[in-house]
């Protein structure tokens, strides 16, 4: 293993507690999973199958190929045993015990499609009592307030509900290219109808921005609703919020916070 791939391993395991902490909320016993992408981009760190991030180890990752992951995806319909033979096909190391996150799929396409270099996924209870509610469309419709368009971007990425594995990914990749088609960008926030959040990064410090200010926004937004319901920023708002050049620099100067 050489010094890079260490590097981002051992950046990602950090990822992983803090994502899982309590102090957190943001996901508790298994939920959830991480990656990133390894410097050659034709490989990636994932979170093994039911390791609680928590607590994880550094030993409790399994390195995918980024091409047979993204293969998976070409198969029109399968079965949970086909799907589970597909993922370990995808490891680099066929004698790694470790089975990979049904999720495989979905961080390559998040680390290709997507364009992060790292990705974090958890299910914070504000943005679930969000998702799982019959208001999630319309209170995920516009921005709130300005930091959320300097961090987050100036929109979701909204997914409705999908069977996790394959399916979600095939779904997740289609709102990826709406997105981009829309921005000009790829998005840094997928919202999971009924599921959580994937924060999509440049690295993991910007995950963890990301994921922070998500669920800040998350947490405002049902104070919103308390007070009679969101009162969206205009999409001339959003426009010089996303343009300014001052905020621009506050971005910088948010990546080189270490």
């Amino acid at each position: 293993m050489d010094n890079n791939t260490t590097t981002v391993l051992e950046r990602l395991h950090r990822l992983a507690h803090w994502l899982g902490s309590p102090t957190h909320d943001f996901s508790i016993l298994a939920e959830g999973n991480v990656s990133a992408a390894v410097s050659d981009r034709k490989t990636f760190w994932l979170k093994a199958s039911g390791c609680m991030m928590g607590t994880m180890r550094q030993d409790q990752f399994v390195l995918m190929d980024t091409a047979r992951s993204l293969a998976i995806l070409d198969q029109a319909t399968l079965t949970d045993s086909e799907i589970k033979d597909l993922l370990r096909g995808a490891r680099v190391n066929p004698d790694d015990p470790l089975h990979p996150s049904v999720e495989a799929a979905l961080h390559a396409v998040c680390l290709t499609d997507g364009g992060a270099n790292v990705v974090g996924h958890c299910h914070p209870t504000p943005w679930l009592s969000i998702l799982c509610s019959e208001k999630a469309e319309e209170a995920i419709a516009g921005r709130i307030f300005p930091d959320e368009v300097v961090v987050c971007g100036p929109a979701v990425c909204f997914v409705p509900y999908v069977d996790p594995g394959p399916p979600l990914a095939k779904a997740c990749r289609e709102a990826i290219a709406a997105y981009k088609a829309q921005w000009g960008a790829p998005p840094k926030v997928l919202l999971l109808r009924n599921h959580g959040l994937f924060a999509l990064g440049k690295d993991a410090d910007e995950v963890e921005r990301i994921t922070a200010m998500s669920v800040k926004v998350a947490r405002a937004l049902i104070g919103v609703y308390a007070l009679g319901g969101p009162r969206f920023l205009t999409p001339e708002n959003v426009a010089r919020i996303h343009t300014r050049p001052d905020e621009h620099f506050r971005q910088k100067m948010l990546e080189n916070k270490r």
